[in-house]
């Protein structure tokens, strides 16, 4: 069953969460009855494919023994080359999921959620070498964490260090009832963005323009601010009831979206769009990629390094998506987009050439929506096939 695909999850859900609700009202501990929601509601979400609850499975059972390794060999030693073969090991059955199709294999690795589950056992092991984590973490609260179920297969990414706080928090009856609330109206919200406003633009305008590839110019231009819409009320619907079942559990899962098409530049849209993953890799891989080398003094242009970091960022934002072309494009026209303006914004720091008011914010928010939507319409492979 695919989460938050149709009423009838919600409906599951409810009754799933009734106890929990209950005992949060009442001022009491609910957490060790949500670990055994997760186990539940994985059991419903997975329960139409074998293979991927045996991936599933294997996958954890991976990914828990490599961490708890790894933190166990950190306390006594912290060899770099232990740590890039720890990550290696962690994001592998992502790759190779990622890879089969291409060779016309059977994906006997994938299923459900396995990037967003990989995110989280990688940044494990890198706050580890960082000294972040520094406990031991309980077999329990490693698998409720990488597996809570409200946001296992499209994010938001947490943080472990963020999620165990809201696990030994003591959580009061205001506290929950504000939590309650807002969960609510954030799975309310996500109904109108995904199954109305996000659905009627897909049913109703998009269809329409199913024979795109004989379209005018002008088809083509509605077709790429059509679906710029209808992926962001797809998407921001799906995260607001990721979020809101989140809050009902009493774990603040971390916004993904904060009004993206009002971004004055291609930066600002980055930290507003799907926002926990763009911060994911922005803090483990572009500020690593700067730190190494800038260590190893490799490139000592601290503008060329930072461009540089962009490239790498985004092919990788692009392959992760996908191999086929359209991703690729997709990562490369990012990448170009933040170079060139890492540049410009250089060069106006010096010159000044554009200023800073009303009038010209309002107009970078409009260039920026253009930049933007033709990248989702490279995305969504209309520019190349």
């Amino acid at each position: 069953m695919t989460p938050y695909g149709s009423f009838s999850f919600f409906i599951i859900i409810a009754f799933l969460l009734a106890p929990a609700v209950i005992l949060g009202l009442k001022g009491k501990k609910f957490h060790s009855y949500n670990i055994f929601a997760t186990v539940i509601a994985l059991a419903i979400i997975f329960s139409s494919s074998f293979s991927e609850s045996v991936a599933l499975i294997a996958f954890t059972i991976w990914q828990v023994l490599l961490i708890k390794a790894y933190i166990a060999y950190r306390k006594k030693a912290n060899s770099g080359t232990v740590f890039c073969l720890a990550v290696i090991f962690s994001i592998l059955p992502l790759t190779i999921s990622k890879l089969l199709p291409y060779f016309n294999q059977s994906n006997w690795v994938g299923f459900l959620g396995i990037s967003y589950l990989t995110f989280k056992g990688t940044q494990l092991i890198m706050e580890t070498r960082d000294g972040l984590i520094k406990k031991d973490i309980s077999i329990i609260r490693l698998l409720y964490f990488i597996l809570f179920f409200p946001t296992i297969s499209s994010g938001p990414i947490d943080r472990f260090r963020r999620f165990d706080k809201y696990m030994e928090a003591e959580i009061t009856q205001e506290q929950y009832k504000l939590l309650l609330y807002d969960g609510i109206n954030k799975i309310f919200r996500g109904f109108l963005y995904k199954f109305i406003i996000g659905y009627s633009i897909n049913h109703y305008f998009i269809a329409n323009l199913g024979f795109i590839s004989q379209s005018s110019f002008q088809d083509h231009l509605l077709y790429m601010y059509g679906y710029s819409m209808y992926l962001f009320f797809d998407f921001a619907g799906y995260s607001n009831f990721a979020i809101g079942v989140s809050y009902i559990m009493g774990v603040k899962s971390p916004e993904n979206f904060n009004s993206p098409f009002i971004s004055r530049n291609i930066k600002d849209f980055w930290n507003r769009w799907h926002m926990s993953l763009s911060f994911w890799f922005r803090d483990y891989v572009y500020m690593r990629f700067i730190f190494w080398i800038t260590k190893k003094k490799w490139i000592k242009n601290r503008n060329s390094i930072s461009n540089l970091g962009y490239i790498l960022l985004f092919l990788l934002m692009g392959v992760w998506h996908g191999l086929e072309i359209q991703y690729i494009a997709y990562g490369i026209y990012h990448a170009l987009l933040m170079v060139l303006y890492n540049s410009f914004e250089r060069f106006n720091k010096k010159h000044k050439w554009w200023p800073q008011n009303k009038f010209t914010h309002v107009i970078a928010i409009i260039i920026t929506f253009h930049f933007v939507c033709f990248g989702f319409y490279i995305f969504a492979g209309q520019l190349i096939k």
